[in-house]
């Protein structure tokens, strides 16, 4: 059955199953979990849901993301000031840079550029993909956040948790085009190119959409209460939403932005990776120190595996079988 079908008919209904044992996973892979509080990554196999190996880092890293030619892993320490990098096949630390304070990073679509948002210095800094030499850097108030790209990579957008509202920035010049409200203390941040922007909202139970022209925003759709953060379908069929408070996760079609289904996930819900497959969900549990898997079509909550504290960022890197 087609997986848009099969979530419309389901409808928006909240389905908890009991954790069962593994496999997890179909093929081989690493997850790889970033424990903010516990100053370390957790390296888990994808189909045992085992810990193979924990690499330290400095002090509180957040996000990752993988190199343009996809043959490393950046972390980004932001209270360490660092990006760390690892190889994915085998999380070996291949090498370390001093970076101001890295919270969120996001290539440009065509991975020329690379936006790193500051949360704690109140800067958005635009580094060349190759050489990652800093190009431009701006001071906007208020805890610059996530990141979006527009696909034409002309422009950069980042979310202001501090004082409600998304910045635009050219990334040619580094000039700020823009700054709009949002909802309150928004979050996560994507580009649909049939809707605009897409912005969480942790203060509040909604999505924005708004316009990624001037930011004006075109309509709310409701998700859940802490609505943190918007992760695209690797099928474009569907956008899921993490919501922290009210613990759970949203399906939106992708077509409508309605949403077609309530996944229930515990512990706080923050950011998400789909299994090579695209049938689960690996999502991180920020208050209870786990990562939950959920299989897309039944629901179930299939695995919740032990992790550090505060777990953040996480990435599935599938393996060769």
């Amino acid at each position: 059955m087609d997986r848009r079908l099969f979530l419309g008919a389901m409808g928006a209904v909240t389905v908890c199953a009991p954790a069962r044992a593994a496999p997890i996973a179909a093929r081989p892979g690493l997850v790889y979990v970033l424990n903010s509080r516990d100053a370390t990554i957790s390296v888990l196999d994808a189909v045992t849901g085992a810990e193979r190996t924990k690499v330290p880092t400095l002090r509180e890293p957040h996000h990752l993301v993988y190199t343009p030619d996809r043959r490393e892993l950046i972390v980004g320490d932001s209270a360490g000031n660092e990006f760390q990098f690892l190889d994915p096949d085998t999380a070996a630390v291949t090498r370390r840079m001093r970076i101001s304070n890295p919270y969120h990073l996001l290539y440009s679509p065509d991975r020329t550029m690379l936006t790193v948002a500051s949360l704690r210095r109140d800067q958005i800094d635009l580094y060349d993909a190759q050489s990652l030499a800093l190009r431009h850097r701006l001071a906007v108030p208020d805890m610059p956040s996530h990141i979006a790209w527009r696909p034409d990579s002309r422009v950069t957008y980042v979310t202001l948790q501090g004082n409600s509202r998304v910045a635009a920035v050219e990334a040619a010049t580094g000039r700020l085009l823009w700054t709009q409200p949002t909802g309150k203390t928004p979050a996560g941040i994507v580009f649909d190119a049939r809707h605009g922007l897409l912005i969480a909202n942790l203060g509040e139970d909604s999505v924005t959409v708004q316009s990624p022209a001037d930011g004006r925003i075109l309509r709310s759709v409701r998700t859940g209460a802490g609505a943190h953060n918007v992760f695209p379908s690797p099928d474009g069929l569907f956008h899921y939403v993490t919501n922290r408070v009210a613990n759970t996760i949203t399906a939106l079609d992708s077509a409508t932005l309605a949403p077609v289904r309530s996944f229930r996930a515990p512990g706080a819900p923050d950011c998400l990776d789909f299994s090579h497959d695209g049938r689960q969900l690996w999502f991180t549990q920020r208050v209870a120190n786990r990562v939950g898997v959920i299989d897309i079509e039944t629901g179930a909550l299939i695995a919740n595996l032990p992790v550090g504290r505060s777990p953040h960022g996480i990435l599935f890197h599938g393996l060769a079988s």
